[in-house]
């Protein structure tokens, strides 16, 4: 078996939402799917998976590590991140035709499962503290047993700035402390809190949000600072005690090894669609696990996506919870007919071969779009830029 083709999607469902699904095909008629993971980078990815189909196209899809070493380091210069998104799209799919070819679940290719199904956490929100507690509660009624919201912004929009909003940090640490303690009242002891600190605030601040709300036992604080410096992570190790995940913005296993060697985070939020695909992924989950460390896979994507995190999951023994923004099956259903299951705030991937999600190519065909753009800015009460 070899492959023959590789084609890239960048769509969207009805809601508006950007996918970039990447499908692998062979002459043996059986073909895999991918995800990237930053699809407003889609246009410099979609180069760069053609680029890379250079050294896949008539290769046999089973060579995963030997295609994964010659996509990453093929041009002497390592991958940088958008090549590693477009490795991880081609690697997800590659995998997905081993599953197949072999007529298994991609879950049992990876050891068999460990457990039966795997808890998630959706996002839940709103605009103010009456509108989160809505959310919060409706999700739980639905079976989730995990919440999750992000650091709050402060302020409106600037007037002479387009698309900026305000997060002044020491205005935001003081609503994310009302709110954790209004959400812990709300949901009782036995619903677990994630919360997002998304990048937007800095050591000394993140250090003062985590102690402020530890009294409320958040499940783990994500992301408390930028991504570009992982050694930054033994300053807020020394200086909390609530658990801390990271590593979503990490794109290859390199970034992870000094914070699972000095055990300086809890749990590695590890984007498949970012890192290199299950190839490397399967690597950071090992390595993990010899530090104890949980894996809480970083999902904000689609179905193929979320198939290919809970089969991680379902075959990895360390794993905290994982992210699921909405339930399976829900949504995009004419984009991806097949989508793996959900129940009660447990997610799981069928007894079938591969990793139980397909793609509808004619839908997508017309929901084709331009992959490119730009997310929403922050700023201080000063004007000065801030991560959203």
């Amino acid at each position: 078996m070899k492959v023959t083709k590789i084609k890239s999607f960048p769509i969207t469902d009805d809601s508006g939402r950007l996918y970039y699904i990447v499908k692998v095909e062979t002459d043996a008629g059986i073909y895999g799917l991918g995800e990237v993971g930053i699809a407003r980078w889609g246009a410099a990815i979609g180069k760069a998976i053609d680029h890379l189909s250079e050294i896949v196209v008539g290769e046999d899809p089973f060579s995963t590590e030997k295609l994964w070493q010659r996509m990453f380091r093929g041009s002497f210069f390592p991958a940088d991140k958008v090549y590693s998104c477009a490795i991880s799209g081609i690697d997800i799919a590659l995998w997905d035709i081993k599953a197949k070819a072999l007529d298994m679940p991609l879950y049992k290719l990876l050891g068999g499962p460990v457990r039966d199904k795997v808890v998630c956490y959706p996002h839940t929100g709103g605009s103010d503290i009456p509108e989160l507690i809505e959310s919060c509660k409706k999700h739980i009624d639905e079976g989730w047993k995990f919440v999750r919201w992000h650091q709050p912004e402060t302020g409106p929009s600037f007037d002479y700035i387009d698309n900026f909003n305000t997060l002044e940090p020491v205005e935001s640490i003081k609503i994310a402390e009302e709110q954790m303690g209004v959400i812990r009242e709300a949901v009782g002891d036995d619903i677990q809190i994630c919360f997002d600190v998304h990048t937007r605030l800095d050591t000394a601040h993140a250090v003062t949000l985590c102690r402020a709300v530890e009294k409320f036992r958040p499940y783990f604080m994500e992301d408390p600072l930028r991504s570009e410096n992982p050694a930054s992570y033994r300053t807020i190790a020394r200086h909390v005690a609530v658990p801390i995940a990271a590593g979503e913005q990490w794109a290859s296993k390199w970034p992870f090894r000094e914070v699972i060697e000095e055990e300086l985070i809890n749990y590695a939020r590890i984007d498949l669609c970012i890192v290199g695909g299950l190839t490397e992924a399967l690597k950071i989950t090992h390595w993990a696990e010899t530090h104890y460390i949980d894996i809480v896979p970083h999902n904000p994507l689609g179905p193929v996506s979320a198939a290919v995190c809970v089969a991680l999951c379902m075959a990895s023994t360390n794993v905290g919870v994982q992210e699921m923004p909405q339930r399976p099956g829900s949504y995009a259903t004419d984009l991806f007919p097949k989508q793996i299951e959900w129940e009660d705030g447990f997610a799981w991937c069928p007894d079938e071969p591969g990793m139980g999600v397909d793609f509808d190519e004619s839908v997508a065909e017309s929901r084709i779009v331009d992959p490119t753009g730009w997310t929403p800015q922050l700023r201080r009460n000063d004007g000065s830029f801030t991560n959203w």
